[in-house]
Parts: C-alpha cells; structure tokens; sequence
C-alpha cells in the first residue's frame, strides 16, 4: 500500500457502530417515523449501512423498517456504470416515509439518481438522505437529513468506507489523498 493509499482514518469500529445507533434514533424521533417506514440502500455504498440501520431501529422500536436496495445505474448522468444486483424493493413505496441510504455523500449526483429511482416507484409521502459521511463540495443542491460525520474534503481526496452488513472489527472510514478529482 503507498502512502497516498494509507490516509487518514476518520472512524473505526466501535465509533462507527455509535454513529449508526444515533442516526437510528433520529431517523425513529418524528411520531410518525414508525408507520411506513422504509430505509433503501443505495446499490454498493448503501446497502451494509442501510442493513445496520434496519437492524438497529427495529432493536430500538421492536419494529423492523422495510428494507430495500436500490441500482442507480439506469438514473445516472454521467458514465460510471458498475454492474451491480437489479433493485430490491419489497413494498410500495406509496404514501410511506422512505429513506435513501448512502455511505458518502459528495456531489450530490448519486442521490439524484437515487430520487428519480424512487419516483418511478411511486409518490412517497416524504423522501428523506441518510449518509455515514458528508464530505461537502457538492454540484448539486442536495443536503442530507441525517449525517453521521461531517467531513470537509478537497476534491483530490477519496473517502474509503469498510462497512460490514453487520458490526465488525474491520469497519473503518479513512480519508485517502492523491485521488482523481472525479472519484467519490
């Protein structure tokens, strides 16, 4: 591993695991957030943190949220396509709170692919952006509703996030140097 790749560590487990236990409870703090509630990880970044999430509200409120995961692939602008596992998304998303779920949050593209996404599966009662970290230096304007770490970045830096689907020793957020200005 080269210097640039090492960077700096912004989470490890045990603080990670905080972070998502408290974006859980502010997800649950509206009175209504139980009644319809769905969490959608976004396809790679999303899914071990909206799977963590899931579990962690229903440990709180004894209910489990829906949980879903969505392929942007088809919604994107620019040419970065990976292939992911088509959508998985169990209900209707009519009328229920749903939150999109991602790891980072940086230009705000990808969560505009993940918006048009949900519209074409229905009109949501409310759509709300929940990111394990917000790195800042948006092109668009999309701001997240529940953030667990602001970070600011510059755009040669990467954030790297190991997320498990469940906690585990090697979860780690690090901050990398030298990247493409392009690379989230």
């Amino acid at each position: 591993m080269t210097a640039a790749a090492t960077g700096r560590v912004l989470a490890r487990s045990d603080e990670i695991q905080r972070i998502i236990a408290r974006l859980a409870h502010q997800i649950l703090e509206p009175n209504d957030a139980q009644q319809g509630l769905v969490l959608l990880g976004v396809r790679r970044g999303g899914e071990a943190l909206a799977t963590r999430l899931a579990r962690e509200i229903e440990g709180i409120s004894g209910r489990a949220p829906v949980l879903g995961f969505l392929n942007i692939n088809l919604y994107r602008d620019d040419r970065v396509t990976h292939e992911l596992p088509e959508s998985q998304i169990p209900v209707d998303v009519s009328d229920r709170t749903v939150v999109v779920v991602d790891d980072v949050l940086y230009t705000g593209r990808t969560v505009r692919s993940a918006l048009d996404a949900v519209t074409d599966l229905g009109r949501p009662a409310a759509i709300r952006l929940c990111v394990l970290v917000d790195r800042g230096l948006r092109e668009l304007p999309i701001q997240p509703d529940y953030v667990g770490r602001h970070t600011p970045t510059t755009p040669g830096e990467r954030v790297k996030v190991v997320l498990a689907p469940r906690a585990a020793a090697s979860d780690e957020v690090t901050i990398l140097g030298n990247a493409r200005a392009d690379t989230p």
